[in-house]
C-alpha cells in the first residue's frame, strides 16, 4: 500500500526524522493559509499523487508571493499530472503539499528496502540525490552505497557510520545523519514497510539534514496489524478494478492488454502472462485467485475481468490442487449467470477433480473453448483477440 508524501512526512515527524515545515491543502484558499504560516517566501507547492517524477511533469513549483501561491494552486488542483510512473493517462491532482523553501547546499539519496536474496534489510544511499535512482544504478552503479542489516540483530552504530562516510558527510553532519538513519530504520521495522525512500535527502546551507521528499510503501500482507496505517489509504489513487478485487481478497493488477486471465498461484499467473506475450497477445490483468479460493471468489474474479472494456478474450488456467477444478467450474458458471459472457473463454484445467469440473462446464452449455495444455490455450486466445 502506498501513501502520499504529506502522510509520510507526518509519520516521519513522529520518529524524529526532520522534514520541512508544511501542511496539506485541498483548495487554493487552504494553500494560501498554509503559506502564510511558513514565515516567508519562497514556498514550494507540490502535487500529491502516488507517483514519482512529479517535478518533471509540472507538479512541483516555487511560489515567491501570496498571489503566486494562489495562481499555482489553482493551476495544479484538478490538473491531470503525467509522469513516467503514471502512464499516459496520468493522475488527477486533488491535494497539494505546501512547504517552506530551503536553501539547499547538497542533495543525497537514501532508502531502506528488504532484500529477499540475502534475507537482509538493505540501506541504499548515494551522493547522486534528486536523480532517478534507476538511472544512477544503470549508468554509475559505483555511486550507490549498499549496507545490509540482519533484521534479527537490527541496525548497529557501524552500519550508520558506514553509510555516513560513504556519503562523504562533513564531521559536523555525521551525528545528526546517524540519528536520522537510526530513526528511519526503527520506523521501517515498526510499520512493516516494504520501501522507505527519501529522494532527495538535503543538506541545507545552515548545515541541517532534512527529508525533502518522502515515499513509503507498506507490505499489504501485514496491514492486518497496522490499523492506523490503513487509515491513510487513498482509494482515489488506486485502480477501481484493483480496489474492487481487494474487497474479495483477490490478487488483481490491472494491465493494458486485451486478454483477461484467471489463474491460481502467483508463479503460474506470471508464466501464463509470459506465454500469452509469446503467443502474440497482451495480458489485460494479473489475477491470482489463490489456492484457497471458493466459488464466490472465482465468480467475483470473473466479474471483475469482464468489467474491463479492453478484454476481448479470457484465458482460465487452473492447476487443481487446493483449489479444486469443480469449485472453479461452479464459480465460472455462477459468474456467467450473473454477468453474461460476451467474449470467448479458453479453459485449461488439470488436477484435482478435473473430470467433475469439465462435466460442470459441459453441462452449463456455456460457449467455452477447451485447451489441451497451456501453450495450446495461449495460442487459441491469441488467435481470438488477434482476429
Amino acid at each position: 500500500m502506498k501513501i502520499h508524501e504529506y502522510q509520510a512526512k507526518t509519520l516521519f515527524k513522529r520518529y524524529a526524522v526532520p522534514v520541512p515545515e508544511g501542511a496539506v491543502a485541498f483548495t487554493p484558499e487552504e494553500a494560501l493559509q498554509v503559506a502564510d504560516t511558513l514565515g516567508g517566501f519562497p514556498v514550494v507547492v507540490k502535487a500529491q499523487i502516488h507517483a514519482g517524477g512529479r517535478g518533471k511533469g509540472g507538479g512541483v513549483k516555487l511560489a515567491h508571493s501570496r498571489e503566486e501561491v494562489t495562481r499555482v494552486a489553482e493551476e495544479m488542483l484538478g490538473m491531470t499530472l503525467v509522469t513516467h510512473q503514471t502512464g499516459p493517462e496520468g493522475r488527477v491532482v486533488k491535494k497539494l503539499l505546501v512547504e517552506q523553501g530551503l536553501d539547499i547546499a547538497k542533495e543525497l539519496y537514501l532508502s531502506i528496502v528488504p532484500d529477499r536474496a540475502s534475507a537482509q534489510v538493505v540501506i541504499m544511499a548515494s551522493e547522486a540525490g534528486g536523480m532517478d535512482i534507476e538511472a544512477v544504478a544503470e549508468e554509475t552503479p559505483e555511486k550507490i552505497i549498499k549496507v545490509g542489516i540482519n533484521p534479527l540483530i537490527g541496525i548497529q552504530g557501524y552500519h550508520a557510520l558506514q553509510v555516513a562516510h560513504g556519503l562523504n558527510l562533513d564531521s559536523a553532519l555525521v551525528k545528526p545523519f546517524v540519528q536520522l538513519l537510526n530513526n528511519l530504520y526503527r520506523f521501517f521495522m515498526a510499520h512493516d514497510a516494504s520501501l522507505v525512500e527519501i529522494n532527495p535527502l538535503v543538506i541545507t546551507a545552515q548545515q541541517t539534514v532534512l527529508a525533502l521528499d518522502a515515499k513509503i510503501t507498506f507490505d499489504d500482507n501485514a496491514l492486518f496489524r497496522q490499523k492506523e496505517i490503513v487509515e491513510y489509504r487513498d482509494l482515489d489513487e488506486e485502480d477501481p478494478l484493483e480496489v474492487e478485487a481487494s474487497k474479495f481478497n483477490l490478487n488483481y493488477i490491472n494491465l493494458d492488454g486485451n486478454v483477461g486471465n484467471m489463474v491460481n498461484g502467483a508463479g503460474l499467473a506470471m508464466a501464463t502472462m509470459d506465454i500469452i506475450k509469446l503467443a502474440g497477445a497482451r495480458p489485460a490483468n494479473f489475477l491470482d485467485v489463490g489456492g484457497g479460493a471458493n466459488a464466490e471468489m472465482v465468480e467475483n474474479g470473473f466479474r471483475i475481468i469482464l468489467s474491463d472494456p479492453n478484454v476481448k478474450g479470457i484465458l482460465i488456467n487452473i492447476f487443481g490442487g487446493i483449489l479444486r477444478c469443480d469449485v472453479l467450474a461452479e464459480g465460472v458458471v455462477k459468474a456467467a449467470a450473473q454477468t453474461g459472457i460476451k467474449v470467448p473463454v479458453v479453459v485449461r484445467m488439470e488436477g484435482t477433480n478435473v473430470e467433475q469440473g469439465r462435466k460442470i462446464l459441459d453441462e452449463s452449455k456455456l460457449n467455452l473453448i477447451a485447451a489441451v495444455d497451456l501453450k495450446d490455450a495461449a495460442q487459441k486466445v491469441a488467435e481470438i483477440v488477434g482476429g
